[in-house]
């Protein structure tokens, strides 16, 4: 489905909502309330801004006794969903985000992966996987990260630990050329980055990938992925406790010229190793 056709569905199913909302006679705040969600969230999806997962299309269907439509409609307009249904939702918020701040215990996140980095990470994790499926999947990831070049480009925020400079994806010369291209990020100041340096120990949210997305117009919300899963959190409580996890961890990273210059002397490492392999 060709992302005008996509955009157009969704914009059908906002209306549908709508109609269906008025008919009842019940205003966006009561629907909100009945499917625990804000009523201006009910505002965002009726202008087919934000879309429903699927457990909201589900209790939308309950509260308006609609017989099942919504979730329906959810699961044709996804049907062709490019990303994984966990996270489809997600990269949808983020282009919508006018920050983010992002915490990587393991790997370099998503929107600052180079292709052969990415390529890696996929061959590691699907080593049976045709050539196209690998290209495709890689070809995704990098349109993600067209999102930080953007003029309009959201405040970034990252957190690496350091086991994401020392642990080698790929080959000395695949690692060497994404810390460079992070590298580069930073010092023209497209983003901000911290390392989280061993010695600093225990740290909140230990082994735990988040991400928190504000938005303009709208609640932050929490993402943070599991084995094959994702979770959306926009629980005001759940994101003031994520908040502050990820304060505590900013306030034990290196300064941002000192993680430059741990990241810069990682590059060099990994070229030194690259020349005589």
């Amino acid at each position: 489905m060709a992302n005008g056709s996509r955009q157009a569905a969704w914009e059908f199913f906002g209306t549908e909502l709508k109609r269906r909302r008025e008919d009842a006679g019940i205003t966006q705040a009561e629907l909100g309330a009945r499917v625990f969600v804000s009523g201006g969230y009910i505002g965002q999806f009726e202008q087919a801004i934000r879309k429903p997962q699927l457990d909201v299309a589900q209790r939308i269907d309950g509260a308006l006794q609609t017989d099942g439509i919504f979730e329906r409609l959810w699961r044709k307009l996804i049907k062709e969903q490019r990303y994984a249904e966990y996270f489809a939702h997600a990269a949808e918020l983020e282009r919508l985000a006018t920050g983010i701040c992002e915490w990587a215990p393991a790997v370099v996140p998503g929107l600052l992966q180079t292709p052969e980095y990415a390529r890696a990470i996929y061959l590691a994790s699907n080593p049976l996987s045709t050539a196209e499926w690998i290209d495709q999947m890689v070809g995704l990831r990098m349109e993600r990260t067209q999102l930080l070049k953007d003029a309009a480009r959201p405040v970034y925020w990252v957190l690496l630990h350091e086991v994401v400079l020392r642990v080698s994806v790929g080959s000395p010369t695949v690692m060497a050329q994404q810390l460079q291209h992070l590298a580069e990020m930073l010092r023209s100041r497209k983003i901000l980055a911290q390392v989280l340096p061993f010695t600093a120990g225990a740290h909140p949210q230990m082994g735990k990938a988040m991400k928190l997305m504000d938005f303009e117009d709208a609640p932050p919300t929490v993402y943070t992925e599991g084995v094959l899963s994702g979770s959306l959190l926009d629980d005001p409580a759940v994101v003031k406790r994520v908040r502050a996890d990820y304060d505590l961890l900013r306030a034990a990273a290196l300064p941002l010229e000192t993680s430059l210059a741990m990241i810069e002397a990682a590059v060099e490492g990994y070229e030194r190793c690259a020349s005589t392999t």
